[in-house]
This record gives C-alpha cells, sequence and structure tokens, in this order.
C-alpha cells in the first residue's frame, strides 16, 4: 500500500475562516497529499470572505457563529448533503482536527466501519477558561477531551512537550509527533526592511519587541502589558510592533498607549514585519507548537516565551533566546532587557535561533504523516466494504 491508496477525510473546525497556525499546516498537508497522489476530502464549516485559500474539495459543514468570538463557528454535524458526501467519498482513514460535534460524530462513523482515526492536536483548549475568569471549568474540558481522544486510535501534536502533556493527561497510548515548517521564501532574515520601519516611525537605532499572532486574550495579551509596563518603570528603551489582528485589538491598544500596530499581514509582507523587529516576546500557553516562536527565529530574532509546551522545544535558552516560567512578569522584562540593551547579544541568539529552524521543512514533515496514515489502515482493515 502506498499513498495512492489513501482516501482521506479530513473534518476540522477551521480550514480557512481563520489564519492561524493549524490552518496553514492542514492545507500544506492536503496539498502534499493531493501532489502525491493521494485522495483527500475536507469537511469544515465555511463563511463568504475566508482568510486562507482552501487547498482541495472543501464541503461546507452547516455551522454558526460562536458569540464573542465571530470569526470561529459552532458546527450541527454531518447531516444530510453533508453526511451523504462524507459516506460517498468512501474514506479509509478520518483525519479530525477539532474535538467539535462534527468530528466527534466522524469518529463514531469511522468506529462503526472498521476505519481508523487520527486525530491532531493543534491547541491546548482546556487551558482556556483562565483567561476568561472561570478557570474551575478546566478539568471538566479535560475529562471531555479524553473521552473523545481515547476513542481515536492515534494522535499526533507539534511537539514533544506537547506530547508530554498528552501522556501525563491520559489523552491516549498511540501519541505521536506532527511538528510543523517553515516557508523561507517569506521568512528569512533577509525580508528585514529598514525602511519600512521607517515609515512606521521607528528609528534605525531603536530596538522593537515584537507581538505576533491572533489578537485574543488567551494568547497571554495580559501578561504581555504587564512585562512592556515593567520595562517602562525600568526606563529600558525599547517600542513595540504587534502584527495580527482578532477581537482584543481594542483592549490590547487601549492598554499598550505608543504601541505600534500593523494589522494583519500575509504572505512575504508577514516575512517583512517580521523580521523588522528586534526580538519577540511571546507569552502564551495555549499552542501545542509555536509557529509564531519559529517563524521568528527564521527571521533571525532572538526569542523570549513562556516556557511551556509552545516555545519550550523550539528555544534553546541562553542560546537562541530565553524561556521564563509562564505569567512570570518580571521573569520576563528580565529577560527583555539584556536584548534591548546589548545589540550583540541579539545578534548571536538570533543567530543561534536561524541554526535551529533550519530541520523544519514542509516536505519531510508532511511525508511522515503519510507514513503514519498508511500504519494505521494497514494496522486495521475496514470490518465491511464500505470503506
Amino acid at each position: 500500500m502506498d499513498v495512492t491508496d489513501l482516501r482521506v477525510a479530513l473534518v476540522s473546525g477551521n480550514y480557512n475562516m481563520v489564519r492561524d497556525g493549524p490552518t496553514q499546516a492542514l492545507n500544506r498537508l492536503v496539498r502534499h497529499l493531493l501532489d502525491q497522489g493521494g485522495a483527500v476530502r475536507i469537511f469544515a464549516p465555511t463563511v463568504e470572505n475566508p482568510q486562507v485559500e482552501a487547498v482541495g474539495d472543501l464541503v461546507s459543514v452547516p455551522s454558526l457563529p460562536i458569540p464573542f468570538r465571530p470569526e470561529y463557528h459552532f458546527t450541527f454535524g454531518l447531516k444530510g448533503e453533508t453526511r451523504r458526501a462524507f459516506e460517498e467519498f468512501r474514506p479509509n482513514i478520518v483525519h479530525v482536527a477539532s474535538p467539535d460535534r462534527t468530528c466527534q460524530q466522524a469518529v463514531e462513523w469511522a468506529r462503526e466501519h472498521g476505519v481508523p482515526v487520527l486525530a491532531s492536536v493543534h491547541t491546548r483548549f482546556e487551558t482556556y477558561p483562565r483567561y476568561y475568569k472561570m478557570g474551575f471549568l478546566e478539568p471538566v474540558i479535560e475529562s471531555l477531551l479524553r473521552r473523545f481522544y481515547r476513542k481515536c486510535d492515534a494522535l499526533v501534536a507539534p511537539s514533544p512537550g506537547m506530547v508530554d502533556v498528552l501522556c501525563s493527561q491520559r489523552m491516549n497510548r498511540d501519541i505521536g509527533i506532527w511538528t510543523r515548517g517553515i516557508d523561507r521564501e517569506v521568512f528569512h532574515p533577509g525580508a528585514r526592511d529598514m525602511e519600512w520601519r521607517r515609515g512606521l516611525g521607528i528609528a534605525d537605532h531603536e530596538v522593537v519587541i515584537t507581538f505576533l499572532g491572533r489578537l485574543v486574550m488567551e494568547k497571554g495579551l495580559d501578561v504581555f502589558v504587564d512585562t512592556i509596563i515593567e520595562l517602562r518603570k525600568r526606563q529600558i528603551a525599547h517600542k513595540v510592533m504587534v502584527i495580527g489582528d482578532g477581537p482584543a485589538r481594542g483592549w490590547f491598544e487601549k492598554a499598550l498607549p505608543g504601541g505600534i500596530f500593523v494589522g494583519h499581514q500575509g504572505g512575504k509582507c508577514l516575512g517583512r514585519a517580521v523580521a523588522s523587529g528586534d526580538v519577540f516576546f511571546n507569552p502564551s500557553i495555549t499552542e501545542t507548537f509555536g509557529n509564531v516562536t519559529l517563524e521568528s527565529m527564521a527571521c533571525g530574532l532572538p526569542v523570549v516565551a513562556a516556557d511551556a509546551t509552545g516555545s519550550s522545544g523550539l528555544v534553546a535558552h541562553g542560546e537562541s533566546g530565553m524561556l521564563v516560567p509562564p505569567g512570570d512578569v518580571k521573569g520576563f522584562a528580565d529577560a527583555l532587557a539584556p536584548y534591548c540593551l546589548d545589540a550583540d547579544l541579539r545578534a548571536r541568539h538570533g543567530a543561534a535561533g536561524l541554526e535551529r529552524s533550519q530541520p523544519y521543512t514542509w516536505e519531510a514533515i508532511n511525508a511522515s504523516m503519510v507514513d503514519t496514515y498508511l500504519r494505521l489502515v494497514e494496522a486495521k482493515p475496514p470490518c465491511d466494504g464500505s470503506a
């Protein structure tokens, strides 16, 4: 059996609606499968003006916007035409990328038909409530996730640290790694544009601390703000550049007077924005990988990040950046201050980060996913002739 025998049903809560790390990874995986001769059909909610150009045959799943976060949608499951399209495709493996209702129904269908299921874990959903003063829900969500993931034949996570988390939470016994790659035509030190910086009012000698990502509270925006306030109290000269957009932008702008907000950037404009910073600061603990951390490293920036699953496997503490206990505002300020003051330190650690980013190539990473698909299909022949 080889990749041309694969018929992959990919079910996700977000495939092209919002540009984020998971959507980029999923679309690149589908492109790799199609280029290698595999068959793929994607089932996900859709919107009128998506942020990502979808790769492959995308079947729209009925959905409604989530209150207070309308960029994401609740899905209503595999029903009517959507279910018929799923069954007519006759997948021999089901890949679920979120724990929503549609993915749950896809898992049940696969179990009934003897079709293996692979789940990819893209975010730490159980940590979200703590950012909205509802931390008491965390064990409840973890329990629901465990119930879902144990029905799958295998899980994949983007980093060894996240694999360790999933193992400690007893989510599944078969947990592998599907890491992430870098588009080196976009993210590289040569994308740095001093003229563009000057147009934003940044002098050549000024050190720019960047934030990159969706502007939502679960990205640690409150910790970012408190750390910048601490640096200002210490009179450490710097400027802040925020790359990205989202529902918390208004709050973030108000909390960071003097910050430079460049909004959503895409393609080579994104690479230019990232490379035009001087040090990247990522206080988030919700990511399972840390695409933004890797992208910044590929642009030659030193990284100060939370010592959590999103960055701990990427940043070499004291060599390419600094890892700080999550939420430790003074610790983050202590880590950022030397980069603001020492150009040679920034250059050394930025070069080390660039070197560490080199092995992350999409071709090798997605080839390993194909191997995982094939292993699961060969180990679990369907129980009837429907798949």
